[in-house]
């Protein structure tokens, strides 16, 4: 690395990227469970997509340096809200983070260790309180180098690929922002397609967090309709094609 471009990296080492909105019956426990693993250097980054309850209140409550905290004037979804504290971070390792679970101790280490190797990092997860898992099975880290695989698992729904266990390197950042304006939901089928196409993704068998599962999670839990379903397949192989186009912008 020459002084131009050691002076021109990012300072912050993790910048963990939330999406908040009417969250505050558990934004306080998430928070603390993700602060109690990070530097004095690192930052959450967390854009509030308009709450209209006193989520903004009790994340200012926390009153941690290390948070930024971005409001969105209108509801613009998810999705948009995770791509905007993306793009705000600073961090060489960017962590996603949803707004009700509750980080496991070691899980920062473990990614980060993981990533020393790959770009993308994707772990499972428990339940908080126990109680049964979603019925797609866990990640195997014995298929991170089967990409194509993978991604076949996505599009039949079969890779439990979830944002609230996944991290990226920044010098990828490229590939995954700005994250396709048409992609209404899934951001984290996205950086798992983004990661797969280049090559560059690796499963933890552990799992780094305590997800909630409630009636309120952003992640569909019901049937959906033949309709829906293919709609959102057709999604999918269109996101795979954009990601395998920018995949192959950046290597000329």
């Amino acid at each position: 690395m020459n002084y131009a471009e050691e002076h021109s990296a990012p300072r912050t080492r993790v910048s963990v990227c939330m999406a908040t909105f009417m969250g505050a019956k558990f934004i306080h426990e998430q928070l603390e469970s993700i602060l109690s693993q990070l530097s004095d250097d690192d930052e959450v980054v967390i854009v509030d997509d308009a709450s209209r309850d006193d989520t903004v209140a009790k994340i200012l409550a926390v009153a941690d340096p290390r948070i930024r905290l971005i409001r969105a004037e209108t509801n613009q979804g998810y999705v948009k809200s995770f791509g905007q504290a993306v793009l705000a971070s600073r961090g060489r390792f960017i962590f996603l983070a949803d707004q009700d679970d509750v980080w496991t101790e070691g899980r920062v280490d473990s990614m980060l260790s993981a990533l020393t190797t790959a770009a993308v990092v994707a772990s499972n997860f428990d339940v908080l309180g126990g109680g049964p898992r979603p019925s797609i099975p866990k990640l195997d880290s014995a298929d991170s180098r089967r990409h194509l695989g993978n991604l076949f698992g996505i599009l039949i729904g079969y890779r439990a690929y979830y944002g609230c266990g996944m991290a990226f390197r920044r010098d990828i950042l490229d590939l995954f922002s700005p994250i396709p304006d048409y992609l209404r939901e899934s951001h984290d089928l996205w950086l798992a397609i983004v990661g797969n196409v280049s090559g560059s993704i690796t499963h933890l068998d552990r799992s780094t967090l305590l997800r909630r599962l409630h009636e309120d999670n952003a992640t569909p839990r019901g049937w959906r309709s033949l309709r829906v379903i293919l709609a959102a397949r057709l999604v999918l192989i269109r996101l795979m094609l954009e990601a395998r186009r920018r995949s192959l912008a950046s290597q000329r």
